[in-house]
């Protein structure tokens, strides 16, 4: 059966001068607000995650050709750039950021974030963008979850949520894996945990059919070309949720999983396929 395909984008950082360590995975504003422009163009409705989540769950079917908005991590141009360009549009997006950044700066792995340092939101800027977006949650450290003991993992998940519903005072149920790593484990911990979706990244369109735990997005990079941003708004260029999980992903877990039990966890923020 062929699905409508759902292109839910997933981006980091909106800047001109982002730290080098992020810059990959950084587009401009320029480039940021064109490709809103363009999804607008081409008849693309950007819809809240919930909705596509309620869909999932058998609720509400989505408009013909939809779209959502997911924003990783938590960096402070969220706050002052990629707010003021989706309310000027009045675009819904989500939010998931990594609790342990929280407060202006990433910091070292024993203050609470595993990111690099980069300019990160605060909790005050957080609350203010609450009524706004949807805010989820991105782990306390942005640890590798498949790698991890499950204990440790089940702490990463547990106490994001805990600690974010504490500060916003309501419930929170979207998550995002950190560089979209999960397993069969790492989901049961989520749910268990009461988020209520998740995302990973995949490199393919959701749809109805997706898995609710593990939603396909595609992610926006610095060199994604336009020409592939241009098709993956048209409903091309990529598969469309559900799909089996690649060999090459379940490979690189296998060797991450190894270095982890050398302890010599591998350091590169790459997003899984």
């Amino acid at each position: 059966m062929t699905y409508q395909p759902v292109p839910v984008f997933v981006y980091h950082s909106v800047s001109v001068d982002p730290p080098p360590w992020i810059a990959p995975f950084t587009v401009s504003p320029r480039v940021f607000a064109g490709q809103l422009d363009l999804m607008a163009d081409n008849g693309l409705q950007v819809v809240p995650l919930r909705r596509l989540v309620a869909a999932l769950r058998g609720g509400p079917p989505l408009p013909a050709r939809s779209a959502v908005l997911t924003f990783d991590d938590g960096f402070a141009d969220f706050h002052t750039t990629v707010a003021p360009l989706l309310a000027a549009r009045g675009l819904p997006a989500t939010l998931y950021v990594t609790t342990g950044t929280l407060g202006g700066a990433s910091r070292a792995a024993e203050s609470g974030s595993l990111l690099p340092p980069a300019p990160m939101l605060t909790w005050r800027q957080v609350r203010e963008l609450d009524p706004c977006v949807e805010i989820g949650g991105h782990t306390r450290t942005h640890p590798q979850l498949d790698a991890l003991p499950r204990q440790a993992a089940r702490e990463e998940i547990e106490d994001c949520k805990a600690l974010l519903e504490d500060v916003l005072g309501h419930r929170v149920g979207a998550f995002a894996y950190p560089h979209g790593y999960n397993d069969r484990a790492v989901r049961r911990l989520v749910e268990e945990a009461g988020w209520t979706s998740a995302t990973a990244v995949r490199y393919g369109f959701s749809s109805v059919a997706d898995e609710v735990l593990r939603i396909a997005r595609l992610m926006v990079r610095a060199d994604t070309p336009p020409d592939r941003f241009l098709a993956w708004v048209r409903g091309t260029g990529a598969p469309v949720a559900p799909f089996p999980e690649r060999t090459r992903t379940r490979a690189w877990r296998g060797y991450r999983r190894l270095r982890a039990g050398l302890d010599r966890p591998h350091p590169a923020p790459t997003p899984a396929r």
